[in-house]
């Protein structure tokens, strides 16, 4: 695929928690020579395109604006600086992570200038996250990845 990372997008109904799968993004950097083809921003372009439209924004009912649906990032691991940027400005409403970024330090790839205070930015511009879900088995998968993959940004 290209790495180990991977995201998926879903539109959830805010009133009955139901959500459906809208696109799947796996990392193509090393098969497409691409640096930019994280497995967020391929999810992210793949919904855009399929909703044909540039925001992952909430979508409102007709009856005096109450969200109705939103739209959710979930991922492998905590996103690199790139991909943080993206989540910022994709519209979506909420972030999942999985490993953390040390999980990926720990195994050669550099996530650039990620802190605590990105996360903040995120919450303060209305976007939901949550961290470490299944962290230990997200955190394996990028460990045995380190033992037989590329890590192609490694410094």
């Amino acid at each position: 695929t290209g790495g180990p990372f991977g995201s998926a997008i879903f539109k959830r109904n805010v009133d009955t928690g139901r959500a459906e799968l809208v696109s799947v993004g796996m990392n193509r950097v090393v098969p497409l020579h691409n640096s930019t083809l994280h497995g967020e921003t391929v999810a992210i372009q793949l919904a855009q395109g399929k909703l044909k439209s540039f925001a992952l924004s909430p979508e409102l009912d007709g009856e005096g604006g109450k969200r109705q649906f939103q739209y959710e990032l979930f991922t492998s691991c905590e996103p690199c600086a790139m991909c943080l940027g993206a989540t910022l400005w994709s519209g979506v409403s909420r972030l999942v992570c999985a490993a953390t970024k040390a999980d990926a330090l720990e195994i050669g790839f550099d996530e650039g200038p990620v802190y605590e205070k990105s996360y903040d930015h995120l919450k303060q511009a209305g976007i939901e996250v949550t961290r470490r879900v299944l962290e230990k088995e997200a955190g394996d998968v990028l460990r045995e990845y380190g033992r037989v993959g590329v890590i192609y940004n490694a410094r």
